[in-house]
C-alpha cells in the first residue's frame, strides 16, 4: 500500500508539473502574441501611411492601398507562424516518463491487491461452503505431531 500512496503522489507531482509547464508557455505565447499586435498595430499604421505615400507617387491610389494590405497579411502569417511552433513538449518528457512509469506501477499494484482479494473470496466461499474440509488439513500436522508426542511418553 505503500508503493501505491507513493506512486500516487509521483503521479499528481509530476502532473502539476506538466499543467505548470504548459501553462507557462501558453502564458508566453498568449504575451508574445498580444504585444506583438500591439507593436506591429503601430508599427503597420505607420508603415501603411508612409509606403501608401510612396505608391501613391508611383501608380494609383487604390493599387497602393491593395499593395500595402498585402505586406500587412504577410507580416501577420510570420507572426502566427513563429507563435504557433512552440512547444513544451521538449521539455516535458522526463515528467511525462516518469508519470507513466508511476502509473504503470500503480496499476500492478492494483492488479496485485485485486488478485489477492479474488483469491481471499475463493478461500472464504470454500470456507463457508465445507468448514471441516477447509480447516482439516491444515489441523492434521499439529494433531499427528501431538498424538507422536503422546504416543512417545
Amino acid at each position: 500500500m505503500n508503493r501505491i500512496s507513493r506512486n500516487l503522489t509521483i503521479l499528481f507531482r509530476t502532473e502539476r508539473l506538466i499543467a505548470r509547464r504548459q501553462m507557462a508557455v501558453l502564458r508566453t505565447q498568449t504575451g508574445l502574441v498580444a504585444f506583438a499586435g500591439l507593436v506591429m498595430g503601430i508599427a503597420i499604421i505607420m508603415l501603411n501611411v508612409a509606403i501608401f505615400y510612396a505608391l501613391g507617387t508611383v501608380m494609383a491610389g487604390h493599387y497602393a492601398a491593395l499593395i500595402v494590405a498585402l505586406g500587412n497579411a504577410l507580416v501577420a502569417l510570420v507572426l502566427v507562424a513563429i507563435a504557433s511552433r512552440m512547444s513544451a513538449e521538449k521539455e516535458l518528457e522526463p515528467a511525462t516518463e516518469v508519470r507513466d512509469l508511476a502509473l504503470a506501477e500503480i496499476e500492478a499494484d492494483l492488479n496485485e491487491v485485486a488478485d489477492e482479494a479474488r483469491e481471499l473470496t475463493r478461500n472464504v466461499s470454500r470456507m463457508a461452503r465445507d468448514p471441516l474440509g477447509t480447516a482439516l488439513p491444515a489441523l492434521i500436522g499439529p494433531l499427528l505431531s501431538l498424538l507422536l508426542k503422546s504416543k512417545d511418553k
